[in-house]
Protein backbone atom coordinates (compact mmCIF):
# COMPACT_ATOMS: atom_id res chain seq x y z
CA UNK A 1 0.00 0.00 0.00
CA UNK A 2 2.64 2.49 1.10
CA UNK A 3 4.66 1.47 -1.98
CA UNK A 4 1.85 2.20 -4.47
CA UNK A 5 1.55 5.80 -2.51
CA UNK A 6 5.24 6.27 -3.20
CA UNK A 7 4.98 5.52 -7.13
CA UNK A 8 1.69 7.60 -7.15
CA UNK A 9 3.45 10.36 -5.41
CA UNK A 10 6.76 9.84 -7.83
CA UNK A 11 4.33 10.11 -10.75
CA UNK A 12 2.89 12.98 -9.66
CA UNK A 13 6.22 15.05 -9.62
CA UNK A 14 6.71 13.84 -13.23
CA UNK A 15 3.84 14.88 -14.42
CA UNK A 16 3.90 18.49 -12.15
CA UNK A 17 7.50 18.89 -14.07
CA UNK A 18 5.74 18.40 -17.45
CA UNK A 19 2.90 20.86 -17.06
CA UNK A 20 5.40 23.67 -15.98
CA UNK A 21 7.50 22.75 -19.26
CA UNK A 22 4.67 22.41 -20.90
CA UNK A 23 2.53 25.54 -20.04
CA UNK A 24 5.96 27.82 -19.22
CA UNK A 25 5.90 29.56 -23.04
CA UNK A 26 2.89 31.92 -21.34
CA UNK A 27 5.06 33.78 -18.76
CA UNK A 28 7.35 34.22 -21.15
CA UNK A 29 5.31 35.50 -23.56
CA UNK A 30 4.12 37.66 -20.91
CA UNK A 31 7.54 39.17 -19.88
CA UNK A 32 8.36 39.38 -23.90
CA UNK A 33 5.02 41.97 -24.14
CA UNK A 34 6.67 43.83 -21.07
CA UNK A 35 9.58 44.62 -23.12
CA UNK A 36 12.12 41.35 -21.11
CA UNK A 37 13.32 39.45 -24.02
CA UNK A 38 13.57 35.45 -23.07
CA UNK A 39 17.11 35.06 -22.99
CA UNK A 40 17.02 37.85 -20.15
CA UNK A 41 13.97 36.26 -18.53
CA UNK A 42 15.74 32.88 -18.61
CA UNK A 43 18.90 34.29 -17.08
CA UNK A 44 17.39 36.15 -13.99
CA UNK A 45 15.24 33.17 -13.35
CA UNK A 46 18.04 30.64 -13.37
CA UNK A 47 20.07 33.50 -11.18
CA UNK A 48 17.70 33.28 -8.40
CA UNK A 49 17.10 29.70 -8.10
CA UNK A 50 20.95 28.96 -8.41
CA UNK A 51 21.88 31.84 -5.77
CA UNK A 52 18.73 30.51 -3.42
CA UNK A 53 20.18 27.40 -3.64
CA UNK A 54 23.63 27.46 -3.56
CA UNK A 55 23.44 29.57 -0.44
CA UNK A 56 20.85 27.22 1.18
CA UNK A 57 23.35 24.62 0.34
CA UNK A 58 26.25 26.58 2.06
CA UNK A 59 24.24 27.24 5.42
CA UNK A 60 23.49 23.26 5.36
CA UNK A 61 27.31 22.21 4.66
CA UNK A 62 26.03 20.67 1.49
CA UNK A 63 28.05 23.06 -1.06
CA UNK A 64 30.39 20.74 -2.57
CA UNK A 65 33.78 20.82 -4.76
CA UNK A 66 32.87 20.29 -8.16
CA UNK A 67 36.62 18.99 -8.67
CA UNK A 68 36.40 15.07 -8.41
CA UNK A 69 33.44 15.48 -10.79
CA UNK A 70 34.31 17.49 -14.01
CA UNK A 71 31.91 16.83 -16.33
CA UNK A 72 29.99 18.47 -14.24
CA UNK A 73 31.41 21.84 -16.28
CA UNK A 74 29.95 19.53 -19.46
CA UNK A 75 26.14 19.20 -17.59
CA UNK A 76 26.75 23.45 -16.99
CA UNK A 77 26.91 23.92 -20.58
CA UNK A 78 24.62 21.20 -22.35
CA UNK A 79 21.72 21.82 -20.13
CA UNK A 80 22.35 25.75 -20.17
CA UNK A 81 22.30 25.89 -23.83
CA UNK A 82 19.06 23.23 -23.44
CA UNK A 83 17.29 26.31 -21.43
CA UNK A 84 18.01 28.99 -23.41
CA UNK A 85 17.25 27.40 -26.75
CA UNK A 86 13.85 25.68 -25.43
CA UNK A 87 12.78 29.34 -23.37
CA UNK A 88 13.91 31.23 -26.65
CA UNK A 89 11.61 29.10 -28.92
CA UNK A 90 8.72 28.83 -27.10
CA UNK A 91 8.39 32.27 -26.82
CA UNK A 92 8.65 33.54 -30.54
CA UNK A 93 7.95 30.12 -32.45
CA UNK A 94 4.31 28.21 -33.11
CA UNK A 95 4.45 26.38 -29.68
CA UNK A 96 3.43 23.01 -30.81
CA UNK A 97 5.87 22.98 -33.50
CA UNK A 98 8.84 24.19 -31.21
CA UNK A 99 7.29 21.29 -28.92
CA UNK A 100 7.51 18.88 -31.46
CA UNK A 101 10.74 19.79 -32.66
CA UNK A 102 12.26 19.64 -29.55
CA UNK A 103 11.06 15.86 -28.97
CA UNK A 104 13.26 14.63 -31.43
CA UNK A 105 15.68 14.65 -28.51
CA UNK A 106 14.64 10.40 -28.23
CA UNK A 107 16.45 10.67 -31.84
CA UNK A 108 19.63 12.41 -30.93
CA UNK A 109 20.08 10.51 -28.01
CA UNK A 110 20.82 7.19 -30.32
CA UNK A 111 23.66 9.15 -31.62
CA UNK A 112 24.77 11.26 -28.76
CA UNK A 113 24.86 7.44 -26.85
CA UNK A 114 27.06 6.41 -29.29
CA UNK A 115 29.18 9.36 -29.14
CA UNK A 116 29.70 9.90 -25.35
CA UNK A 117 28.35 6.16 -23.90
CA UNK A 118 29.80 3.88 -26.60
CA UNK A 119 26.80 2.47 -26.91
CA UNK A 120 26.18 1.28 -30.32
CA UNK A 121 22.56 1.49 -31.78
CA UNK A 122 20.55 -1.46 -32.40
CA UNK A 123 18.28 -2.27 -35.21
CA UNK A 124 15.40 -1.05 -33.73
CA UNK A 125 17.34 2.35 -32.31
CA UNK A 126 18.52 2.69 -36.20
CA UNK A 127 14.63 2.40 -36.92
CA UNK A 128 13.81 4.84 -34.97
CA UNK A 129 16.19 7.50 -35.42
CA UNK A 130 14.56 6.69 -39.41
CA UNK A 131 11.16 7.55 -37.91
CA UNK A 132 11.90 10.39 -36.00
CA UNK A 133 14.00 12.18 -39.30
CA UNK A 134 11.38 11.41 -41.72
CA UNK A 135 9.06 13.07 -38.75
CA UNK A 136 10.89 16.14 -39.42
CA UNK A 137 11.40 16.07 -43.14
CA UNK A 138 7.24 16.36 -43.17
CA UNK A 139 6.75 19.27 -40.55
CA UNK A 140 9.36 20.98 -41.90
CA UNK A 141 9.20 21.11 -45.82
CA UNK A 142 6.54 23.26 -46.92
CA UNK A 143 4.91 23.49 -50.28
CA UNK A 144 6.67 26.78 -51.34
CA UNK A 145 10.18 25.10 -50.29
CA UNK A 146 12.22 22.78 -52.46
CA UNK A 147 14.26 20.89 -49.02
CA UNK A 148 13.28 20.73 -45.79
CA UNK A 149 14.76 23.15 -43.55
CA UNK A 150 14.00 25.17 -40.72
CA UNK A 151 11.92 28.15 -41.67
CA UNK A 152 12.39 30.26 -38.69
CA UNK A 153 14.78 30.82 -35.77
CA UNK A 154 12.42 29.11 -33.12
CA UNK A 155 12.52 25.99 -35.62
CA UNK A 156 16.29 26.32 -35.56
CA UNK A 157 16.25 26.52 -31.24
CA UNK A 158 14.04 23.91 -31.05
CA UNK A 159 16.38 21.47 -33.41
CA UNK A 160 19.18 22.40 -31.10
CA UNK A 161 17.74 22.32 -27.51
CA UNK A 162 16.65 19.10 -28.22
CA UNK A 163 19.85 17.65 -29.34
CA UNK A 164 22.17 19.77 -25.78
CA UNK A 165 18.76 17.90 -23.94
CA UNK A 166 19.89 14.30 -25.17
CA UNK A 167 23.31 15.57 -24.45
CA UNK A 168 21.97 16.60 -20.82
CA UNK A 169 20.45 13.29 -20.24
CA UNK A 170 23.67 11.19 -21.37
CA UNK A 171 25.48 13.40 -18.76
CA UNK A 172 23.33 12.82 -15.79
CA UNK A 173 23.59 9.22 -16.75
CA UNK A 174 27.83 10.13 -16.74
CA UNK A 175 27.68 11.38 -13.71
CA UNK A 176 25.18 9.37 -11.89
CA UNK A 177 28.33 9.05 -9.52
CA UNK A 178 28.34 12.97 -8.84
CA UNK A 179 26.61 14.48 -6.10
CA UNK A 180 23.00 15.30 -6.86
CA UNK A 181 23.20 18.99 -5.28
CA UNK A 182 26.24 19.65 -7.58
CA UNK A 183 24.16 18.16 -10.31
CA UNK A 184 20.94 20.48 -9.96
CA UNK A 185 23.03 23.62 -8.98
CA UNK A 186 24.93 23.00 -12.38
CA UNK A 187 21.51 22.65 -14.73
CA UNK A 188 20.70 25.83 -13.01
CA UNK A 189 23.81 27.61 -13.11
CA UNK A 190 24.15 26.77 -16.51
CA UNK A 191 20.62 28.27 -17.32
CA UNK A 192 21.59 31.44 -15.82
CA UNK A 193 25.05 31.80 -17.40
CA UNK A 194 24.31 30.68 -20.77
CA UNK A 195 20.88 32.78 -21.17
CA UNK A 196 23.26 35.89 -19.95
CA UNK A 197 26.02 35.28 -22.42
CA UNK A 198 23.46 34.51 -24.98
CA UNK A 199 21.87 37.81 -24.45
CA UNK A 200 24.99 40.01 -24.63
CA UNK A 201 25.99 38.25 -27.85
CA UNK A 202 22.98 38.75 -29.39
CA UNK A 203 22.69 42.24 -28.23
CA UNK A 204 26.13 43.21 -29.87
CA UNK A 205 25.06 41.13 -32.63
CA UNK A 206 21.32 42.73 -33.18
CA UNK A 207 19.41 39.46 -32.86
CA UNK A 208 18.43 40.06 -29.18
CA UNK A 209 16.46 44.08 -28.64
CA UNK A 210 17.85 46.06 -25.96
CA UNK A 211 14.10 46.00 -24.32
CA UNK A 212 12.50 47.99 -21.89
CA UNK A 213 13.95 49.88 -18.92
CA UNK A 214 13.57 46.71 -15.93
CA UNK A 215 10.61 47.29 -14.19
CA UNK A 216 8.52 45.77 -10.94
CA UNK A 217 6.04 44.75 -12.50
CA UNK A 218 8.49 41.59 -14.26
CA UNK A 219 8.71 40.55 -10.61
CA UNK A 220 5.58 38.50 -10.22
CA UNK A 221 6.23 36.17 -13.45
CA UNK A 222 9.63 35.81 -12.65
CA UNK A 223 8.80 34.58 -9.18
CA UNK A 224 6.17 32.55 -10.49
CA UNK A 225 8.72 31.07 -12.88
CA UNK A 226 11.55 30.31 -10.25
CA UNK A 227 8.83 28.98 -8.07
CA UNK A 228 7.75 26.64 -10.98
CA UNK A 229 11.01 25.80 -12.63
CA UNK A 230 12.42 25.08 -8.98
CA UNK A 231 9.06 22.65 -8.04
CA UNK A 232 9.11 21.35 -11.42
CA UNK A 233 12.76 20.06 -10.67
CA UNK A 234 12.39 18.81 -7.05
CA UNK A 235 9.46 16.92 -9.11
CA UNK A 236 11.61 15.36 -11.72
CA UNK A 237 14.58 14.52 -9.27
CA UNK A 238 11.88 12.55 -6.49
CA UNK A 239 10.20 10.83 -9.76
CA UNK A 240 12.94 9.87 -11.74
CA UNK A 241 14.68 8.31 -8.59
CA UNK A 242 11.81 6.02 -7.97
CA UNK A 243 10.65 4.79 -11.27
CA UNK A 244 12.10 2.77 -13.79
CA UNK A 245 13.52 5.25 -16.90
CA UNK A 246 11.06 4.13 -19.38
CA UNK A 247 8.21 4.66 -17.23
CA UNK A 248 9.66 8.28 -16.28
CA UNK A 249 9.83 8.93 -19.96
CA UNK A 250 6.39 7.67 -20.93
CA UNK A 251 4.97 9.95 -18.17
CA UNK A 252 7.43 13.51 -19.37
CA UNK A 253 5.78 13.02 -22.68
CA UNK A 254 2.72 14.28 -21.66
CA UNK A 255 4.51 17.78 -21.63
CA UNK A 256 3.63 17.94 -25.47
CA UNK A 257 -0.43 17.55 -24.20
CA UNK A 258 0.51 20.10 -22.02
CA UNK A 259 1.79 22.46 -24.41
CA UNK A 260 -0.79 21.54 -27.32
CA UNK A 261 -3.84 21.94 -25.38
CA UNK A 262 -2.99 25.26 -23.27
CA UNK A 263 -1.56 27.00 -26.51
CA UNK A 264 -3.85 25.67 -28.97
CA UNK A 265 -6.81 27.58 -26.74
CA UNK A 266 -4.75 30.38 -25.72
CA UNK A 267 -4.14 31.31 -29.68
CA UNK A 268 0.06 30.76 -29.38
CA UNK A 269 -0.30 27.51 -31.66
CA UNK A 270 -2.08 26.77 -35.68
CA UNK A 271 -3.62 23.40 -36.37
CA UNK A 272 -1.52 22.27 -39.52
CA UNK A 273 -1.98 18.95 -40.99
CA UNK A 274 1.67 18.66 -42.11
CA UNK A 275 2.78 19.48 -38.62
CA UNK A 276 0.74 16.63 -36.58
CA UNK A 277 1.44 14.13 -38.96
CA UNK A 278 5.26 14.65 -38.56
CA UNK A 279 4.47 15.22 -35.14
CA UNK A 280 3.27 11.81 -35.32
CA UNK A 281 6.27 9.93 -36.37
CA UNK A 282 8.10 11.85 -34.13
CA UNK A 283 6.51 10.73 -31.03
CA UNK A 284 5.79 7.50 -32.48
CA UNK A 285 9.74 7.12 -31.91
CA UNK A 286 9.99 8.24 -28.91
CA UNK A 287 7.01 6.26 -27.62
CA UNK A 288 9.61 3.19 -29.38
CA UNK A 289 12.34 4.28 -27.47
CA UNK A 290 10.67 3.62 -24.14
CA UNK A 291 8.79 0.47 -24.95
CA UNK A 292 12.71 -0.73 -26.38
CA UNK A 293 14.19 0.86 -23.28
CA UNK A 294 11.29 -1.42 -21.21
CA UNK A 295 12.30 -4.89 -22.91
CA UNK A 296 15.67 -4.67 -22.04
CA UNK A 297 15.87 -3.39 -18.47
Amino acid sequence: MQMGASKQLAVTGLLLNALVWGVCWWPFKQLEAQGLHPLWATALVYSFVFLTLAVWLGLTGRLLSWRPHPGLWLLFLASGLTNVGFNWAVTVGDVVRVVLLFYLMPAWSVLVAWWLLGDKPRPMALLRLVLALAGLFIVLKTPETPWPLPESLADVLALVSGLTFAITNALLLKLKDAPSPSRTLAMFGGGAVMAAVAAMVGLFTGVVAVGAVPSWGWLPMVALLSLSFFLGNLGLQYGAARLAAHTTALVMLSEVLFASVSSVILGASQWETRTWVGGSLILLAALMSILDTQAHD
